[in-house]
């Protein structure tokens, strides 16, 4: 298991994203050397966990739940089949482009040692949306995407420090219970009645995830 690329993006004007400046980074591009990686703080605030990371619709990006965005090379690989084109690291707004990690499936609260000191937790799915149909420019790709839950995962920063392309990745925590980012995915857009199998990730999972169960409970049961 290692990292292939560690990616970053610049601001860059689009049409196809509501951004108020109309402003997006998810154009992410593999950078060479060592990218400092830390805790950016709350979301609504804060950006990117990689330095030199756009981060620029903070309504619904960045922030400590949602500091780093990982994708399995093997997905991008399998959508290249799929779609008939080439797919660079990087190419669905990642910061990390990995090998041999089964990124969707990781446990919400799984940890990664990344290099010799970065400690990364995954929290969540990805949720497409009409900033990355559009970066992607395939039709109907929010519900394509979503209809195969290759989701990548967000993670939040435990331990900060330094990565580079081709580091090592070790798993160095996985959580007794059976929720995944692929899970987590499901139950908040397609499957809602997996929502109450959520709560068993505990304080580990995306707060706003946590939240979204909690009350599907309190109103449905579970």
């Amino acid at each position: 298991m290692r990292l292939l690329s560690v990616n970053v993006g610049r601001p860059k004007a689009v049409p196809y994203t509501d951004q108020p400046q109309g402003l997006t980074g998810i154009d992410k591009r593999p950078v060479e050397g060592p990218v400092r990686v830390a805790a950016p703080g709350p979301k609504g605030t804060a950006g990117s966990g990689l330095a030199g990371d756009a981060v620029c619709d903070l309504r619904h990006h960045g922030g400590n739940d949602q500091a780093v965005y990982a994708v399995a090379r093997e997905d991008l690989d399998d959508w290249e089949r799929e779609l008939g084109r080439t797919l660079a690291n990087g190419a669905f707004g990642e910061n990390l482009t990995t090998t041999g990690l089964d990124v969707s499936g990781a446990r919400i609260g799984e940890r990664w040692r990344i290099g010799p000191t970065v400690v990364l937790e995954v929290t969540s799915g990805r949720i497409p949306c009409l900033t990355f149909q559009g970066h992607v420019g395939e039709q109907r790709w929010v519900k394509r995407f979503t209809q195969k839950a290759a989701t990548g995962a967000y993670l939040r920063v435990i331990v900060p420090g330094e990565i580079s392309a081709g580091d090592p990745v070790e798993i160095v925590h996985v959580p007794e219970h059976e929720v995944t980012a692929r899970m987590e995915f499901q139950a908040t857009t397609t499957h809602r009645e997996l929502l109450p199998r959520l709560l068993a990730a505990g304080d580990a999972l995306h707060p706003e995830a946590r939240e979204a169960a909690r009350k599907y409970v309190e109103q449905y049961g579970g």
